[in-house]
Formats: C-alpha cells, sequence, structure tokens
C-alpha cells in the first residue's frame, strides 16, 4: 500500500515545477529513494534485478544501479533495449522475454562483445534454441529458460491460474529443455527465471469485493506451498541434466516481482530476485499489503477550459495501461484531490472532464498517477527529476533518447 500521507510527494512535485509549463512527467527522487530501500530490505540479502520495463529511463535505472548497492543487473525486455543500456554502462542484463527477431540477436552478440556485458537472452522451447544458435554469429550465447509458475489446481483440469509465459513446468520438461540446449551448438544454459505473476502481479487487497480478497488471498497462499515444492525438483533436474552434460552449473535462478519479494525470498530457491515498479509506485501497488511504498512519479495536465462551474477540462491524459480493460487500468487525478473523471467521458485521448473542479481555473495544473509504472514514460521525452524541493535535472527518457522498443 502506498505510505499514509501519500500525495506529499506529489505537493513536492507541484511546487518544484511550478514555473514549468505542463503537460510534464515528474519523479521525486527522495520518494524513489526511500521505495528502493524498502525493496531492497524486502528482498532478505538477496540481490535484486532491476526491471527495466517499469522505469524506460536510462538516467534512473543506472542512478538506482549506482546508489542501490542492493540491485544488481538489469531484467531487460527486448534484445535492442539491452543492448542500449550495455553501451550506456550496464554490465549484467537478462532479457526477460523471448524474441524472433534475429538481427536483434546478432545485435546482442556484437554488442556483448564489444562492451564486455553479460546479455542472457530468454528461452522456453528448443524453437527458441535453435533460432538463437542460428544467429549466434559462431559465438556462444547464454541463455535462461524459463519455468512456469501458475497455479493448476487438481492438476490443471480446475483452471491455470498465471500468465501465459513458459510451456516447461515439470523437472522432465526442464530436463529435456537443458539436454538439448547442451547439445545445441552456439547456446549455453546459464540460468532460470521463475516468476510467478499471479502472485507478483496480484494485489490482495480489492476493495468492496470481501469474498474475492479471501480467493485472491487463499490462491496466493496455496500457490506458493506448490511452487516450495515443484521448483526445487525443477532445479534439480537442470543441475543433474547439466553435470551429465559436463556443463557449468546454473549461475542465478531469478524470481519475483515488487509485490511478491518477502515472499519470494521465503521459498528459498531463488538467488535473485527482480523489481522495478515498486520504485514508482502506481495506482495498482495501493491494493498489496505487503508494500509501504510512496508515489514517487506523476504527471501534469493544464486546465484547458470550464464546461461547467464544477468541472475543469484537463488536456488529454488518458494514459492506460495495459492488461484486462478496466477502471483499475485507468490513471486517476490525485492532486488537488477531491477530483473526479466525466462517467460519459473517462480518461480521454486530447481531453479529460474532472468533476469537484470548482476551485480550478484555467491555466491551473492537476496531477495524475498511472495505473502501472514504465509505459507512462511512453508519453512524455523527458522527466523532472526533483530532490528536496529542486528540480535537480531534466532528464531524457527512452522515448526522448529516440528509442521504442516495444
Amino acid at each position: 500500500m502506498s505510505a499514509p500521507g501519500g500525495t506529499a510527494s506529489l505537493r513536492r512535485l507541484d511546487a518544484a515545477t511550478a514555473t514549468v509549463t505542463a503537460p510534464l512527467a515528474a519523479v521525486d527522487m527522495d520518494a524513489l529513494d526511500a521505495n528502493a530501500r524498502f525493496l531492497v530490505a524486502a528482498a532478505g540479502g538477496l540481490p535484486i534485478r532491476l526491471a527495466s520495463k517499469s522505469i524506460r529511463c536510462t538516467e534512473l535505472i543506472t542512478h538506482v544501479l549506482r546508489e542501490h548497492p542492493g540491485f544488481q543487473g538489469v531484467l531487460a525486455f527486448t534484445p535492442d533495449e539491452a543492448c542500449h543500456l550495455a553501451q550506456a554502462g550496464v554490465d549484467d542484463i537478462l532479457v526477460g522475454y523471448p524474441t524472433a527477431d534475429g538481427a536483434a540477436v546478432e545485435h546482442v552478440v556484437e554488442t556483448a562483445q564489444r562492451t564486455g556485458a553479460r546479455i542472457r537472452l530468454l528461452v522456453d522451447s528448443p524453437e527458441h534454441l535453435r533460432f538463437i544458435a542460428a544467429h549466434s554469429l559462431g559465438q556462444t550465447v547464454p541463455v535462461c529458460a524459463e519455468i512456469d509458475l501458475g497455479w493448476w489446481p487438481l492438476g490443471g483440469r480446475l483452471a491455470r491460474i498465471g500468465p501465459k509465459r513458459s510451456p516447461v513446468r515439470t523437472p522432465q520438461q526442464a530436463a529435456e529443455l537443458t539436454a538439448l540446449a547442451c547439445r545445441t551448438q552456439g547456446v549455453e544454459l546459464t540460468s532460470v527465471l521463475a516468476y510467478e505473476g499471479h502472485i507478483a502481479g496480484v494485489g490482495d487487497i480489492v476493495p468492496g469485493r470481501p469474498l474475492r480478497q479471501l480467493a485472491v488471498r487463499g490462491m496466493q497462499a496455496a500457490s506458493l506451498r506448490e511452487i516450495a515444492r515443484r521448483l526445487p525438483l525443477v532445479l534439480a533436474a537442470i543441475e543433474s541434466t547439466l553435470a551429465e552434460h559436463d556443463a557449468p552449473p546454473l549461475e542465478l535462478v531469478n524470481g519475483g516481482g515488487s509485490g511478491s519479494l518477502q515472499r519470494t525470498s521465503a521459498v528459498g530457491a531463488a538467488t535473485e530476485l527482480s523489481a522495478g515498479s515498486g520504485l514508482f509506485d502506481p495506482m495498482l501497488f495501493d491494493r498489496y499489503r505487503s508494500l509501504r511504498l510512496e508515489p514517487a512519479v506523476a504527471y501534469a495536465m493544464p486546465v484547458v477550459r470550464k464546461p461547467l462551474p464544477t468541472v475543469a477540462t484537463i488536456l488529454g491524459g488518458g494514459y492506460i495501461a495495459s492488461g484486462v480493460p478496466g477502471p483499475d487500468r485507468a490513471p486517476a487525478p490525485a492532486l488537488p484531490e477531491g477530483l473526479s473523471f466525466d462517467g460519459d467521458e473517462g480518461a480521454g485521448e486530447v481531453q479529460t472532464p474532472l468533476h469537484g473542479a470548482g476551485a480550478l481555473r484555467f491555466g491551473d495544473r492537476v496531477w495524475l498517477r498511472h495505473a502501472k509504472s514504465g509505459e507512462l514514460l511512453e508519453r512524455f521525452n523527458e522527466i523532472h527529476m526533483v530532490r528536496g524541493g529542486e528540480v535537480l535535472e531534466v532528464t531524457r527518457t527512452y522515448r526522448g533518447e529516440g528509442h521504442c522498443f516495444l
């Protein structure tokens, strides 16, 4: 959950950027650093790999890695993004999603040779292994096998809960993929990704729906027990198969997310965790019992018309988050407090009417929080970095650097 008085950071952003013309995005570095310290403490001594998809700003990524030793390495979302970060000095990168782009694989090989960065590509099928090997340029590409950690009550006959990611689930399947990797020239299996998205990515506070809340908490507790039984067996099968082929043991096992650091660490199978969204504390994290964070990033939009005495219309601002469409994917007006969307228009493409705005006038600003994290910065070329109530600098986002990796 966001810390009590979570609008304090937004007020600091508002004061520090008072002379900046909206639209604008800003980050409160004091809140971001406090969130980073909270996440490191929650990790229980395990290093945290920074999930760059939740940040999408090179300067902020390197700041966290530089200033918070509990964060080590990056979990990237595309090969080209991994190459960009390697060129910016990040030397330990795991690409968390598979690729079908042969040129991007070759770019990874060339960038790793040039920079010395360790860049691991994700696999979960024979097709992935063969594809990467075909574009390895005569080198050996380190790869990471993803394991499905979804919850399948009654063996999947009742339901299959969790992200539709890897088809590799059992020790036998993991051993077969490992053996194929060992036989495939041009790749080396070095690591495992085991992400429990139905725990890390699903809040366990469900306002107004007590039965749903009870079901979510029960599902997550049951799934964690199943993961604690199955994942060690899967990892043992991988390690045994590597040993049979005289291959080096695994370098790392990555798991978790901002919403599950404590629980993933407690399972004991992961050697490192991942987190990124918790640094920004988007609105979806208001629904996690385990989190005590402060909103660090928000965006301001100007009031451009007053159609009614109690309604103010801001320019655009309808930055909807990915996922199943619904109210929880929309942004929310956060400052001034007491504003609400119009039921017929919602958060709009080019205009957003807000009710409860009797005190707002033409030219005033409204601060909004995004439902998720990194997607917001795809809307802005730059972000204002605020510390101690002052703008430290204005830095470019990926978009501002001319990149759209996904």
